[in-house]
């Protein structure tokens, strides 16, 4: 099964859930997360997120979420960006950009090879754009975690700009749409969640 973002407060229903398809798990503490194991089989593994490790006792996991006092969020992807510097659970500044970057094209020839450079000039000028605004909401802090999405060699290309040397991208990644205000909050929403990776005996 595919990892699931769990927000805290639905944790413990998410725990019940589970015990009702597979049974009461045995709940332990290894290698910095939570992982059940009920007498089907079945297991889970529960991660922090912001790659938080986790040490404390099995029942505490959803009160150990806690966002950070300072950090961000850089979405990415060809059609545009969004970024966020977040206080805790509060928003203090954002930014959300588009770009047009053209659709690949089935034209062959010297017109694909005029069609492809042009391509990557428009995406090279939207992650200049998506850069300059991350650099303003995100480049004055040393180690700001940052959790990052959308789509990775966009984000990459965002990040290796000099002046984001500060950042740390954190858990999880978030696969986004074009982001949008909506994709934003959502994302914020996803960022704080717990990351649960389950698998079925």
């Amino acid at each position: 099964m595919p990892d699931v973002l769990v927000p805290a407060p639905r944790w413990e229903r998410w725990l019940a859930n589970f015990a009702e398809r597979h049974g009461p798990a045995t709940l332990e503490v290894v290698d910095g997360a939570l992982t059940g194991r009920a007498d089907d089989g079945s297991t889970f593994t529960a991660r922090l997120p912001f790659s938080a490790s986790y040490a404390g006792p099995a029942a505490g996991l959803a009160d150990a979420a806690v966002a950070p006092a300072d950090w961000g969020v850089l979405l990415v992807r060809k059609g545009g960006f969004a970024v966020a510097r977040m206080a805790g659970e509060r928003m203090t500044a954002h930014k959300i950009g588009q770009r047009h970057v053209q659709g690949r094209t089935k034209a062959g020839g010297q017109s694909q090879q005029r069609f492809a450079r042009r391509r990557a000039n428009q995406a090279r000028q939207a992650y200049e754009a998506a850069a300059d605004h991350a650099a303003r909401l995100l480049g004055d802090v040393a180690e700001l975690p940052v959790v990052a999405g959308g789509d990775r060699e966009a984000v990459d290309q965002v990040l290796a700009d000099r002046r984001l040397g500060g950042v740390v991208v954190v858990g999880p990644w978030l696969a986004v749409a074009d982001p949008r205000r909506a994709v934003l909050d959502e994302a914020v929403r996803d960022a704080r969640a717990l990351l649960v990776a389950a698998h079925n005996a």
